[in-house]
């Protein structure tokens, strides 16, 4: 199921609102740890799935990467990402992550950020990637780490007078659909556990690199200490990938 709540215009309203869609990586509470596992980009070409609003693309041209594309379903966020981006380096294609094709080691690097727990099959975008990568290519992403997703509630439990007591972790082992509820809309999205994140990466041939799992930055809790209840459980599953 291609899903695409970003061209629902009351959806995408809210999440322009989102700090990480008005002030960009800095405001994204995984940023600090994933732009360390991001290799060199100098001289590199760049591909981002599921690009958005194009953060990552303009930070790939600013890290001086020769040639640059993202990929997004919905036209609502590429329009943004066109008038936001100034650069002919920078190209922006209209598909969803599971059509787009591209040549066999046409890229240097691929990424992808907070979008492929929205990708019914893992394993056939790993094949995918690996083929456009060039040999020593690296595939970085980010998605919701597996206990956020398992549940599907997406909800803390909480006491009568509202305080959190924990975070739920159920059905782990049962990838596949969870509906939950993202800004104003009901959303899918498919929860798989680390094992299959990192079994998929493996069965494509990728040799794995790093695997992060961040904290809230000190930086983010100085200035909102409400934020400790984020270290209680890990939102954020980052992985690199060399082929």
């Amino acid at each position: 199921m291609k899903q695409n709540k970003y061209d629902d215009g009351e959806f995408f309203a809210a999440y322009e609102k989102m700090p990480r869609s008005i002030y960009g990586l800095e405001s994204a509470g995984e940023w600090h740890v994933l732009k360390e596992v991001i290799p060199a980009l100098a001289n590199k070409s760049f591909l981002d799935l599921g690009c958005g609003f194009g953060w990552h693309c303009r930070y790939a041209k600013k890290q001086q990467a020769s040639s640059i594309v993202g990929v997004d379903i919905s036209e609502k966020m590429l329009k943004v990402a066109r008038e936001k981006t100034d650069d002919s380096l920078i190209t922006y294609q209209h598909s969803a992550i599971e059509d787009v094709h591209f040549k066999k080691c046409q890229f240097d690097v691929v990424f992808s950020s907070l979008a492929l727990h929205y990708i019914q099959s893992f394993e056939e975008i790993c094949q995918k990637v690996y083929r456009w990568l060039k040999e020593g290519g690296v595939f970085v992403f980010s998605v919701e780490h597996p206990i956020f997703t398992a549940d599907g509630s997406q909800n803390w439990h909480t006491d009568e007078q509202g305080n959190r007591l924990h975070w739920p972790v159920d059905h782990y082992q049962e990838d596949g659909i969870r509906q939950t509820t993202f800004l104003t809309e009901n959303v899918i999205k498919y929860h798989r556990t680390l094992s299959a994140y990192l079994n998929g990466l493996i069965d494509a041939g990728f040799a794995i690199k790093v695997v992060k799992e961040p904290k809230v930055s000190e930086a983010s809790l100085k200035s909102n200490p409400e934020m400790k209840d984020e270290n209680r459980r890990p939102m954020f599953l980052i992985i690199s990938a060399s082929k």
